[in-house]
């Protein structure tokens, strides 16, 4: 069993119902499902404190009840979930009542008579997403102490003297540190593949990030993702989403589930005018692979065989702004010499003194001429390329890309 396998099976869980024998029934299917701290009351008057005292993961909530209905149970909640997160999942045989009951802060209902495969899906998911949002908060709190280092940093940086904007460059220096450890420390080493990869942040603090993760045995899993804005705002979006895709990956989700629900978060807990690109694929030791673009820029596979270049458009829209998107995977191959070529809409969009761009076609024409000698000659020249054409400039996004070459 996975650690958050067990994680769900061992979280506390209400069940809040007046009917004696629909706490007993709630309960013997939860057991029956492999969960094992399960708690009930018969009176709404008490969860409250409950909760207070016990901080349940999941309150299986009957919304029709005398003296306290559900509704007045999820306000008492609320002025203890001071984030407004209600770990709820509400229990009604009333349709109309659902809706209410979501906009109340409710996360999911099932019905009246209760169905075990519904109850067990819904609960289940209901924790997953429990998991995920604690992990954008440990993620988020992380990313506070660095936001404080930047506050500090930027008083001393106002100081005139020589000596304060030496001390305050090296603490922003420290604050760049932090943002850089939500990057691998170092790249992995996956058997039948060679893979390099490059950030450079904007500010000291960019929105651009990779990662990658072994998912067992036979397969893994790479990201690369472009978080809208700079700065601070977008490291904190980019600590949530790559949290969030860690735990789900871990768990053993499938890429699109994991995707759907990492987009349900988004929606949820990101601003207005925040939204993540993304490119996730996963590749086994043989090279076949699955692969899901959301809304990000082209993708390029340099074919050995034939010297040609295939493009992996994008398959699916940005996340963070359509809460009812779907994500779903597409299949993709490399075959030996074959190299995967992903990155963030900076490294064309690069700019010169002059005000030209990097261009989409210089970067073909750089991978076509470098791709035969492998992927260390194309990471090799790209940086070279990119030095030579901004002169040094400044640039106004990250600049990210992963190469990824299928070496037998």
């Amino acid at each position: 069993m996975t650690p958050i396998a067990a994680a769900i099976l061992n979280a506390a869980i209400l069940v809040v119902d007046d009917q004696e024998p629909n706490v007993r029934l709630l309960e013997g299917m939860l057991r029956v499902a492999g969960y094992v701290c399960v708690e009930s009351t018969t009176d709404p008057t008490k969860v409250s404190e409950l909760h207070r005292r016990n901080h349940y993961s999941l309150i299986l909530l009957d919304l029709q009840m005398p003296v306290m209905d559900g509704f007045q149970v999820m306000e008492g909640l609320k002025e203890i979930e001071k984030d407004g997160y209600l770990p709820v999942l509400v229990i009604t045989a009333q349709p109309d009542l659902k809706l209410r009951a979501l906009e109340a802060g409710a996360k999911d209902f099932v019905g009246k008579p209760f169905d075990l495969a519904e109850l067990r899906a819904r609960v289940r998911n209901v924790l997953e997403v429990r998991l995920l949002h604690l992990e954008a908060l440990r993620h988020g709190r992380a990313l506070e102490e660095t936001v404080r280092e930047l506050e500090r940093s930027r008083e001393i940086i106002r100081l005139k003297n020589l000596e304060d904007r030496k001390r305050a460059q090296q603490e922003l220096a420290l604050a760049q540190e932090t943002q850089e450890s939500l990057l691998p420390r170092c790249l992995p080493c996956f058997d039948h593949f060679a893979i390099h990869a490059y950030n450079n942040p904007t500010r000291y603090v960019g929105g651009d990030f990779y990662d990658f993760l072994p998912l067992g045995a036979d397969h893994w899993m790479g990201v690369v993702a472009d978080v809208s804005g700079k700065g601070m705002s977008a490291a904190l979006l980019s600590s949530m989403v790559l949290g969030a895709l860690s735990i789900e990956l871990r768990a053993g989700t499938s890429p699109g589930e994991v995707l759907n629900r990492v987009n349900r978060l988004l929606c949820e807990k990101s601003l207005p005018y925040q939204f993540v690109t993304l490119f996730l694929f996963l590749l086994d030791p043989q090279g076949a692979g699955q692969y899901i673009s959301a809304g990000h820029n082209p993708i390029y596979v340099y074919r050995a065989a034939s010297g040609g270049i295939d493009e992996l458009s994008s398959n699916a829209p940005v996340m963070g702004l359509f809460e009812s998107a779907s994500f779903e995977s597409s299949p993709f191959h490399l075959n030996p010499g074959d190299i995967l070529m992903v990155y963030s809409d900076g490294l064309p969009d690069a700019q010169n003194p002059q005000g030209a761009m990097f261009g989409e076609e210089r970067l073909l024409s750089l991978i076509r001429r470098e791709a035969p000698a492998g992927g260390s000659a194309i990471e090799r020249n790209f940086l070279q390329a990119i030095g030579q054409f901004t002169e040094g400039m400044p640039q106004t996004d990250d600049i990210t890309f992963v190469i990824v070459e299928k070496t037998e």
